[in-house]
């Protein structure tokens, strides 16, 4: 681990997100966009820069294995002791409707944790990096999560929230990974999903965001565990760790009474 040049696999995330502009500056030009299941988008755009990520960070670390949204059907060495963990857009909604709530994520485990992860979300111009072992950053700004300690009237990425819930919604990006990212710079103080989901759309943020200081587990509070064939985990909460009991255990209480989405 030592010998990886992760300033390289920055750079090559930057890259890749230079790809994805060139693709959503042509805006509804985009050449081809489809289903791969119902309601998961994917355009020509995820799979150039999924292929362009893949050539470049196996050159860079021939032994890591690959587990990536676009190319996850063939589990390419995913549980191999280093593997990359990518989803080459993350928040494609937003990046076909034009809007700028979508990164390239980048992130690499070992073992089944994630260790070093990349956002690169140019259309925000801001790229986030994290690195085990409390190197968190936004442009080259130190991170310090979100503290809060009360939950009433914490802050929630949201579009819209009910009238009787005393919580304030903040803006809502496409990308799970980027509503992270904002609680790891204290722009948000919760952020939770108790949806079936798969690792590729949060292990990077979620290096960035507990080197921060925030809490990060599954949506029961449960560890996450990365690198698996599979590639998915019972939802994400990301939140201050003043809140983590209070947002466990609202959490649970809703997955008891509602089950978990799929």
């Amino acid at each position: 681990m030592a010998d990886i040049d992760f300033d390289r696999v920055i750079a090559i995330a930057k890259a890749g997100g230079a790809l994805a502009m060139r693709h959503w500056a042509l805006g509804k030009k985009e050449a081809n966009i489809w289903e791969k299941s119902p309601g998961q988008i994917v355009s020509d755009a995820d799979l150039a820069v999924d292929r362009f990520l893949r050539s470049e960070l196996e050159k860079l670390v021939p032994s890591a294995g690959w587990l990536s949204e676009e190319t996850h059907v063939d589990h390419s060495g995913a549980g191999d002791e280093l593997t990359w963990v990518v989803d080459p857009i993350d928040g494609t909604k937003d990046y076909v409707a034009g809007k700028t709530g979508w990164c390239v994520s980048v992130a690499l485990v070992h073992g089944d944790d994630p260790v070093f992860g990349v956002l690169v979300a140019p259309a925000m111009q801001e790229t986030w990096v994290g690195k085990a072992g409390g190197h968190s950053e936004v442009n080259g700004r130190a991170l310090n999560a979100s503290s809060r300690k009360q939950y009433e009237g914490c802050r929630i990425p949201a579009e819209s929230l009910p009238a009787d819930i005393n919580l304030t919604a903040v803006p809502k990006p496409n990308s799970i990974a980027l509503r992270m990212a904002m609680v790891a710079d204290d722009r948000a103080d919760v952020v939770a999903s108790t949806r079936w989901g798969h690792e590729w759309d949060i292990a990077a943020a979620h290096v960035i965001a507990a080197e921060a200081g925030a809490s990060v587990t599954d949506a029961l509070g449960q560890k996450l565990v990365y690198n698996g064939t599979h590639g998915k985990a019972l939802g994400v909460l990301c939140c201050s760790r003043n809140l983590y009991d209070q947002a466990v255990q609202r959490i649970g209480k809703y997955v008891t009474e509602n089950g978990a989405s799929h």
